[in-house]
This record gives C-alpha cells, sequence and structure tokens, in this order.
C-alpha cells in the first residue's frame, strides 16, 4: 500500500470519483459531534491566514481507498473509499458551502479551484454522464438528497429543492422534522462562512481568499491507496478499532459483501436482493433483553448463528462470532447471505405475530412471555421442513414447557441454555414433535423439568399466580388462551379477540375484610390479618380461626379467583361484598370466565376451588402433558 500526505485540493483537483461502497452504512456526521467543529478548525487556519502568520496543517485522520480496475479507456478513473466516507463526504459539503457563498458574495474569481474539487469536468471522457461528473458518490440511501444539494448554487435553490425543510420566512426549520444531512450540512457551513466573511469584510477579496485557501489547503488528510495484495477488510477492521466506532451489523455486512467482491460475485445484486432489508428501520430498532439493548439485526443474527453452530454465541462478540460461523460453514458469502434470508421471514413471522405462519402464531400467543430465549428453537422449528400441523404441535409443546414451569413456579433462569441444548440433544436427527417431546422430557431437576400433570395440577390450582408466580401481562395471556378454550364454533364469537381494555380481576378482593365475611359470618380484623400475612404462624399452633384466615388468603391470588373484567367495571366493583360486584357481573361481561361467577349465589374459597377444576380441564387442552398417557392420570393425593 502507499501513503502521503495530502490537502483537499490534492485529494479531489484529479478527475476522479470517490465511491462508497453501496453495502456500507449511510452518512451518519452531524453537527453537534462533527460539523462545528471542523468549521472551528477551517476558521483558525483561515484567521492566521488572515493575519498571515505561518500556516500549520491541520490533520483530519486517514482515507484508504482502493482504486478500481478500468477495463475501458472510457471513463473516469475511480476508488472505493474503504475508510473514511464520513471525512471525504463532509468536506464536499464543506466545499458546496463555499461555493455557495462565493458566488453570493460576488468573489467568482475564486470559484475555479473551489468547483473543481467538486466536479469532474472532462465530459467526453465520461461514459455516465450523470453519475460521473460527481466527485464523491454516496451510497444509495444518501444519493437523492446527496444530488440535488451538492449541486445547488445558491441558498434559494436548496429551498427551491427541499421546500418542505424550510420556515415560511426561508430558515431550516428546527423543531420537528429530520433533515437530509446533505441539506443541513451545506446549510450550516455557507451560514457560518457567510457569518464569518461579513465579520471581516465581506467584500475584502482578503479575506475570501484565506477561507478557500485554509479549506483547499490547510485541511490534510493520509491517504492510503490499496494494491491487489493489500486485504481491504483487515485493513478497514484495523483502523476502525474492531467494532469500537462501528456497530456489529456495519463489519459484517462489510465483511461479506468485501468476500462477495473478491470472489467475483455480482455484489451489487446480492445486497439488493438478500440484505437490503435489514437496512429498514424495524430492524435496526433497539430491543432490550435481560441488560443488554441491541439493534433487532444483531438479535436475529445471534439467534441464527445458535441455530446453525448449535452453540453459544457470546452478543458481545457477534462480529467475532460471525466469522467463526462463516469459517466453520465454508460458505460463500452468496451462500452465507442465503442463509440469513431464509431465516429472516420467519424471524419477523414470530416478532410480528403473524397468523399465518405457525411460528407467527406462536409468536402472538406467547408475546408477553419475554420468550426470547426460545428463538432459536423456534426458528429451528419454522425451518424443519415439516407441514404445518407438526409445526403447531411442536410449538404447543414448547408453550407447553414454558406455561406449565411458570405456573409451578420454576425458574426461567437460563433458558437460552436449554433451548439451545435441545438442539444439541438432537445431534443432528431430525426436528419432529417426537424428538422435541422426547427431548424435553429427558430434563430433571428444578431448572430443567417439564411438571408431569400431577406437578402442574397442583400447581394450577393451588399456588399463588397472581400476584405471584405470575406478572400482568402473562396472567392475561393465560385468562385469555381460557377464554378462548371455554369457547366453542357454537358461541357468538368463537375467538375472543382482545383483552386490551379487560383489567385482572380478583374476585374475592385483595381487600376483602371489610366486605367478605368468613363462612361463620364474622369479619377480620386488620390485627388478625397483620398476624397471619406474617408468615410467623407455626402450623401446630394455629387455631381455627388463624387456618380458616390463611385458607382465604391463600385462595385469593389462585387461577380459580382470577377473571378478566372491562377496567371500568372493576374500578366501580373495588373491594365491595359479592352481591354488589355479581350485579355488575351480570350487567356488564359476556366471558365464558365469568359463568361460574354469574351462576354462583355466593363466592368463597370453595366456589373458587370448584371453578379452578373446571379450568385445569381446559388447561390441560391448551398445555398439554410432557406424556398423553399422563392426562388420564387421577388427581394427585397432595392436592
Amino acid at each position: 500500500m502507499d501513503s502521503e500526505r495530502t490537502s483537499v485540493h490534492q485529494l479531489f483537483r484529479p478527475e476522479r470519483q470517490y465511491c462508497v461502497p453501496f453495502y456500507q452504512r449511510a452518512y451518519v456526521w452531524s453537527l453537534k459531534d462533527q460539523w462545528a467543529r471542523l468549521w472551528w478548525d477551517i476558521q483558525q487556519k483561515a484567521e492566521a491566514r488572515l493575519e498571515q502568520l505561518e500556516p500549520t496543517p491541520h490533520f483530519m485522520g486517514a482515507v484508504v481507498l482502493e482504486p478500481q480496475e478500468r477495463k475501458k479507456l472510457i471513463g473516469v478513473e475511480k476508488a472505493h473509499i474503504i475508510d473514511g466516507q464520513q471525512r471525504i463526504t463532509t468536506l464536499q459539503f464543506t466545499l458546496a458551502a463555499l461555493a455557495i457563498v462565493l458566488r453570493n458574495l460576488d468573489h467568482t474569481n475564486l470559484l475555479p479551484p473551489v468547483e473543481a474539487c467538486l466536479r469532474n469536468s472532462d465530459l467526453r471522457n465520461m461514459r455516465d454522464k450523470e453519475i460521473e461528473p460527481f466527485k464523491v458518490w454516496p451510497t444509495f440511501y444518501d444519493r437523492a438528497a446527496y444530488r440535488r444539494a451538492i449541486v445547488a448554487s445558491s441558498l434559494g435553490d436548496l429551498r427551491r429543492d427541499f421546500p418542505n425543510h424550510f420556515t415560511q420566512q426561508g430558515q431550516l426549520k428546527k423543531i420537528g422534522i429530520n433533515h437530509p444531512p446533505a441539506l443541513a450540512a451545506i446549510w450550516f457551513f455557507a451560514t457560518e462562512m457567510t457569518a464569518w466573511l461579513k465579520a471581516n469584510g465581506a467584500s475584502d477579496i482578503s479575506a475570501a481568499e484565506a477561507l478557500v485557501e485554509a479549506l483547499l489547503e490547510d485541511l490534510v488528510v493520509i491517504s492510503i491507496t490499496l494494491d491487489e495484495q493489500d486485504d481491504a477488510q483487515v485493513i478497514f477492521e484495523t483502523l476502525n478499532g474492531h467494532g469500537v466506532e462501528l456497530t456489529a451489523t456495519d463489519l459484517i455486512r462489510n465483511y461479506v459483501f468485501l468476500r462477495a467482491e473478491a470472489e467475483g460475485a455480482a455484489a451489487d445484486q446480492l445486497y439488493e436482493t438478500l440484505w437490503n432489508r435489514y437496512e429498514d428501520d424495524s430492524w435496526k430498532a433497539t430491543e432490550r433483553r435481560g441488560r443488554l439493548n441491541r439493534p433487532r439485526v444483531e438479535w436475529f443474527v445471534q439467534t441464527v448463528l445458535q441455530a446453525e453452530l448449535r452453540d453459544e454465541v457470546d452478543q458481545g462478540r457477534i462480529y467475532a462470532e460471525y466469522q467463526r460461523f462463516a469459517v466453520a460453514s465454508k460458505l460463500t458469502a452468496a451462500d452465507q447471505l442465503k442463509t440469513l434470508s431464509a431465516y429472516a421471514d420467519h424471524y419477523q413471522a414470530l416478532l410480528d405475530g403473524d397468523a399465518r405462519t405457525p411460528i407467527g402464531r406462536y409468536g402472538k400467543r406467547f408475546k408477553e412471555w419475554d420468550a426470547s430465549t426460545t428463538y432459536v428453537l423456534a426458528i429451528a422449528i419454522a425451518r424443519s421442513g415439516y407441514d404445518e400441523a407438526s409445526q403447531d404441535a411442536m410449538f404447543s409443546i414448547l408453550g407447553s414447557y414454558l406455561v406449565r414451569r411458570a405456573v409451578c413456579g420454576l425458574t426461567n433462569k437460563n433458558y437460552n441454555k436449554i433451548f439451545l441444548q435441545v438442539l444439541k440433544n438432537l445431534k443432528g436427527a431430525p426436528l419432529t414433535p417426537e424428538s422435541l417431546r422426547t427431548t424435553l422430557e429427558e430434563f430433571g431437576g428444578t431448572a430443567t423439568r417439564w411438571p408431569r400433570d400431577e406437578e402442574f395440577r397442583h400447581g394450577f390450582l393451588n399456588n399463588a399466580l397472581y400476584p405471584g408466580c405470575l406478572d400482568a401481562p402473562k396472567t392475561r395471556s393465560i385468562l385469555v388462551e381460557l377464554e378462548n378454550a371455554l369457547r366453542t364454533e357454537r358461541s357468538e364469537e368463537p375467538v375472543f379477540v382482545s383483552a386490551g381494555s379487560l383489567d385482572i380481576d380478583h374476585m374475592l378482593p385483595q381487600s376483602w375484610s371489610e366486605h367478605w365475611p368468613l363462612a361463620d359470618g364474622s369479619f377480620a380484623s386488620d390485627d388478625e390479618l397483620a398476624d397471619i400475612r406474617s408468615g410467623y404462624l407455626h402450623p401446630e399452633a394455629r387455631t381455627p380461626r388463624q387456618i380458616a384466615l390463611q385458607n382465604r388468603e391463600a385462595a385469593i391470588p389462585t387461577i380459580g379467583n382470577l377473571t378478566l373484567l372491562h377496567y371500568g367495571t372493576n374500578r366501580a366493583a373495588k373491594n365491595y361484598k359479592f352481591d354488589v360486584k355479581h350485579k355488575l357481573f351480570l350487567t356488564n361481561t359476556n366471558l365464558h370466565l365469568n359463568r361460574a361467577m354469574l351462576t354462583a349465589s355466593a363466592w368463597d374459597e370453595g366456589t373458587i376451588r370448584q371453578r379452578a377444576e373446571a379450568l385445569y380441564a381446559a388447561a390441560t387442552t391448551l398445555w398439554p402433558a410432557p406424556q398423553a398417557a399422563e392426562a388420564q392420570k387421577p388427581a394427585a393425593a397432595q392436592d
């Protein structure tokens, strides 16, 4: 490689076009972080020249250029910007702004050297006269605004070509709109240059000359030109600190497409057909999992790598992990992209809850369960090649594992390792409903077991679910599923669509002492309840009344006492006695979940238990047992 110190004038003067490869990220420099500092540096150099001080170069960093083979005589010489596109593009914005200012202040005699750095002028030697006049050709998502802004000859042209970005007074809007970087940068530099020249005598040619010379001569970059033996990817990574400045997605994109070009593939076509989707805002949106915030596309890549490698993948080293996959798989760049694409539709359907697909139905059903730890197994199911019925059966098994463990109060810690272990345990065998069921059945112990009917029944009937084992979203999800399970094709509405306006209600309220008597007709005092809730009572020293109070408290958060109710009705019911709540239910609910409340003449621990038993019958259908035969087992004695 060759390197040399190069001024702006030397960099842009030759008849050459610097192309930002289509797979690189968009222009991201901004006023706060870069433009204001660059203008300060230009201004300092211009003022030093005005004071006739010896100019000292201002180093802007390095640019790495990869010359492109010129296959025929016609056409402008081109070089790809491997590193430094932000600097080079910003310099074009400053030059465009300077040209506008010189025209506006009638310093047109200084325009030629500036315009020579903005445009290639030898049209006779151009194959594409629409594109090759530009000194810098940005990546595709910046091009439209760049082309309009960079050719503007005045601020009036910018107002005309970007009408929605200006106020009625002709100023750039400051609130409520995101400006294209090309427009915002040129406007900023032109405004600052105009103010500086006016402060130093707008009609004084010496101030204008000082500004031109400062920009063209005093700003310096180290221009590094690669030769055929240099690996552009290695140099790119080294100069960018192995991901310190760029995101993992940027590095992966560059890795894949530099390899594609080295392999002679149609890289631009691969980009448009197999990568471009990941540039959409929906894939760039930040998602939180645990303590980490990452763009959706990075979580996606991690999931794909886990499914392909059947091994743990460190999210903090996702680029290095991707390289590990590329080396291990020995896939070409094109095949790497095809592998990602094969998973992408399934992953999108999973997150969107697309009910047209099995994985989408699973995603919709378990949206509230923070089921991201299951995604590696979910997309493996979707990629299994089996029909929808088989996939639905596998997702039902996976859902049963989640719900049964949650209802039984078992930990969800290390779920990411557990579901990855499922794939490892298959050891290359097909992923089928039978193999998935068998693999999950083999797990044992508190951390991994899939509760059988005996354990599930006990937890479903007796455990404190809300508040308790489940948070509000999971509780609501379970109640919605139970509601749909209770409906039949003969129901007026066979499917319950949304619980968005419904609250979780405890029919026997959590604050019950004032309006809900015990079986003997007496009411509990605050002191009695404080003793019960303290948890200090010895089981063998309890009085019959204390046992009754404990049983009442234990029944309230169980499934038999939980339901859904319109938030307005729920707030009206508050903690009032059963007769009041019963009338409100009669008037305001048509949910099958609430039939037991509607037909009951009283509501106590006995009716709560009866309702839980009825709901359990539906639960075993929704979240089937690890072994089908277990559904026929008698109730456990511990119940």
